[in-house]
């Protein structure tokens, strides 16, 4: 929180915020909850970044107490409870994920508290505790549905293993009748918008999946949870797995079906697993406490290097350097540097509407490439005398064309890289396309908009409520 007002709105916050004022059952590429608590963010604190970021930076710390709860079940000492909080605490995927509002910090919550409660049903034979873990995964699945996907390879490995003897009972179908139940409206709306999530998940393995991508999955693995307590979740796997626990090898069974198909589909999403590491790091302090304590070096080496990697990745995923001082970080991670240039990005626009004549606004609109460009007129153009844009990715194509009847439409687009043949694609539907300004940004951040240009588009070679149904784009 001490971080949150730096540099300025994420992409993806900018799309929430815009969600916020569309609330609905779901969304093209996350169901309600996010957008809901960033709703309330609004009507509390209005636009305002440390408002919008309360609610990750909450769940984060939640996070960090499930991870010591989860090394009590385990049955380790106030010690290893201790190290496992620490080991999650320092986890880069929760850093980055506890400052930006969007479904990171939620979906590592949900399933780090999953997992803790199949421990717990592992420990006692509580087979009631099956309802909170519903419940957990349809709440979870509210925020994103990689939940829902967790929950239901978890479900498959009980099924088929020999923890179906034990803890397969009527309370396990009560609490999958539950998750189902709490993800209903989800359904409801994804099936009367063409199941938008599926077209929308298979752009996104395109982009993301396939065998190139795989090496940086693996590696990645050891960014999302941290290099230096990688230690604690390889051990982790063994603890679980040598615990002659069925249901607690459920979970390394889960870990491992998932790793191998998040490598396969989304290998360059490599935080998509983040949640299940608070439960590996967890167990492998339990798993390495007797070790630790064998010889006091080995706890201060692995404290030593944990915070030497967390100060050197926490530059990297949080904005502490100054702006200027970035650019280098966004080959690594793009957090931070799809924060910088937006108010430029909305005074670049606004000056080439202002500069149209007045006749001529009374039939545009301003339509643009991506979400985050509408979400930062509409919330950071707010009042300035911009009207409200438009555009055809992901939710926001569903919210329609603005003017259908415009005559002109002031079209904005990323860089070359993120949107190649922009202009070409322009001219297929407007017979006069002018560039009327460059994206840029003062701080050198080569981000998504640096390189887009703004264009004014003429003389539609068909009304534009008919275009629109052909711009519809999901990434």
């Amino acid at each position: 929180m001490a971080l949150s007002t730096r540099y300025g709105f994420h992409i993806d916050e900018l799309y929430f915020l815009d969600c916020a004022r569309h609330l609905q059952a779901s969304y093209v590429d996350q169901p309600v909850l996010a957008p809901l608590l960033a709703r309330v963010s609004l009507e509390l604190f209005g636009v305002s970044e440390a408002g919008l970021r309360l609610w990750p930076a909450l769940a984060a710390a939640g996070t960090v107490v499930v991870g010591g709860l989860t090394a009590r079940e385990l049955g380790g000492a106030r010690r290893t409870q201790l190290l496992a909080a620490v080991a999650t605490a320092a986890m880069p995927v929760l850093l980055g994920g506890a400052h930006l509002a969007n479904t990171t910090a939620y979906e590592v919550l949900a399933w780090a508290a999953i997992a803790l409660v199949v421990v717990r049903i592992g420990r006692t034979g509580d087979t009631r505790w099956w309802l909170a873990a519903g419940a957990l995964v349809g709440i979870g699945a509210e925020f994103n549905h990689l939940a829902g996907i967790f929950g239901f390879v978890l479900v498959a490995a009980v099924l088929l293993g020999p923890a179906r003897r034990t803890v397969a009972d009527r309370w396990l179908l009560a609490g999958a009748a539950l998750a189902v139940l709490l993800v209903l409206p989800d359904l409801w709306w994804q099936a009367h918008h063409d199941w938008a999530m599926f077209e929308m998940t298979r752009a996104l393995n395109e982009k993301n999946g396939g065998p190139g991508h795989i090496p940086t999955w693996i590696v990645g693995q050891l960014a999302t949870a941290g290099f230096a307590t990688a230690i604690l979740w390889f051990a982790g796997l063994r603890f679980l797995w040598r615990s002659g626990q069925p249901l607690w090898q459920c979970l390394v069974a889960a870990y491992a079906v998932l790793f191998v198909l998040f490598a396969v589909t989304t290998g360059a999403q490599i935080y998509y697993l983040g949640g299940l590491y608070v439960c590996l790091l967890a167990a492998g302090a339990v798993g390495l406490d007797g070790w630790l304590r064998a010889r006091r070096d080995r706890l201060r080496d692995l404290m030593i290097a944990t915070a030497a990697s967390t100060a050197v990745l926490a530059v990297i995923v949080l904005p502490v350097l100054p702006p200027g001082a970035v650019a280098w970080t966004y080959g690594v991670s793009t957090n931070t540097g799809e924060t910088l240039g937006w108010p430029q990005l909305v005074g670049t626009v606004s000056q080439v509407w202002d500069g149209l004549p007045q006749e001529q606004r009374a039939h545009a609109v301003i339509y643009t490439a991506e979400y985050g460009e509408a979400g930062a007129i509409n919330e950071l153009g707010r009042g300035t005398g911009l009207p409200h844009a438009v555009s055809a990715h992901n939710t926001d194509w569903w919210w329609g064309p603005g003017d259908p009847a415009a005559t002109t439409v002031l079209a904005v687009a990323p860089g070359p890289e993120h949107a190649p043949g922009y202009e070409a694609e322009l001219r297929r539907y407007f017979q006069h396309v002018t560039v009327a300004a460059g994206l840029t940004n003062p701080y050198g951040m080569h981000n998504v908009e640096w390189g887009g240009q703004v264009y004014v588009c003429t003389g539609p070679r068909r009304p534009w409520a008919e275009t629109w149904p052909e711009l519809r784009h999901y990434g």
